[in-house]
């Protein structure tokens, strides 16, 4: 009987011997790990070739250090479920395939351990830049990027560590606001004061917002009650409580509001619809969101639309121009009516 001799599989100790070197080194250039070691380029070009050559399974890090660069991009985002985030994904996908870039997003759901974890995965597969969109804490996904020589932009929301780009949310909250209060003098002879619902009151986006609408009440006389300022959260059951709570607690509630968002428009219509606190006229609505669908409401509505084409050139002309400078730039919404 002939004995099958089986070929013994090539080991990180076998690619050490034959570049001379150790197999630590080895192992953290085929782990993507070799400039952390201080390894050079020379030896991590070498070891690379050397196991291709003895045909070593290579991971995806080590394959991208045949190149300078990846030319991979990645982006997270905080929900898919709005089509201003929705919108955000499909261009940059578009504008990072028109510079031969592979996109990879993922969905971090506003958890900052999540967004960690994510910056993470991706560090792990080389991306030569992060976008970081809507994250809660943009400052220390900068930090872990930086640690491995990773650029970083913030969208969305801004950061002191890296530059940003974001929608001028006071000038926008300031024209929705007197649009919704002067649709109220319009349509009942006099301007009362507005509810403000949805957003975190601690991120920067909502905190800006709230100050452009005090601005256009202060502008128009009006007292804001704090009471009216409902920042419960982006979720529609969040927003449906705060103002079932709120209801039970002052009574008729205000015939004009600002809604942070169209998910938490998603949680005022559920509200109104079964509060019977508007039997004759739904009240008037501004939403810091847009969404055309939302003109089937049949009612008159104030949107902002975040110019997510000029903030997305604005991402790509940091990126393209290898600039570092810590700006933020504030791209202006723009304020429709529907319906």
């Amino acid at each position: 009987m002939k004995r099958s001799t089986q070929t013994k599989r090539t080991t990180i100790y076998d690619l050490a011997e034959l570049a001379g070197t150790s197999a630590s080194a080895v192992s953290a250039v085929l782990n993507g790990n070799w400039k952390k070691r201080r390894i050079s380029s020379q030896l991590a070009e070498r070891i690379t070739l050397l196991a291709q050559e003895q045909g070593y399974a290579l991971n995806m890090q080590a394959s991208v250090l045949r190149r300078e660069r990846s030319k991979i991009i990645g982006m997270i985002v905080p929900k898919y479920d709005n089509r201003y985030f929705g919108s955000i994904v499909e261009r940059f996908e578009a504008m990072a395939r028109d510079r031969e870039l592979f996109p990879i997003v993922t969905c971090t759901r506003r958890d900052p351990a999540l967004e960690i974890e994510a910056a993470r995965a991706m560090l792990s597969y080389q991306v030569d830049c992060l976008i970081a969109t809507g994250a809660t804490d943009p400052d220390r996904i900068v930090d872990l990027c930086a640690a491995a020589g990773v650029r970083t932009v913030n969208l969305d929301l801004p950061g002191s560590k890296a530059p940003s780009v974001i929608s001028d949310n006071y000038g926008g909250a300031l024209e929705l606001t007197r649009r919704v209060l002067a649709n109220s003098e319009k349509k009942f002879g006099e301007m009362t004061p507005l509810l403000f619902v949805g957003g975190r009151g601690n991120d920067h986006n909502t905190s800006e917002r709230v100050r452009g609408f005090r601005t256009a009440h202060a502008e128009a006389g009006i007292e804001v009650d704090e009471r009216l300022i409902l920042t419960c959260g982006y979720a529609p059951e969040k927003s449906e409580q705060a103002m079932k709570h709120l209801a039970e607690t002052v009574g008729t509630l205000p015939r004009g509001m600002f809604v942070n968002s169209t998910i938490s428009l998603e949680g005022v219509m559920r509200w109104l619809r079964g509060s019977g606190q508007y039997p004759d006229n739904m009240p008037l609505l501004g939403c810091f969101d847009w969404d055309p669908f939302v003109a089937m409401l049949g009612d008159h509505i104030e949107m902002v639309r975040q110019d997510v084409p000029a903030m997305l050139d604005a991402v790509f002309e940091i990126i393209d121009s290898g600039g570092s400078e810590l700006k933020t730039v504030q791209i202006p919404p723009i304020v429709e009516k529907l319906g």
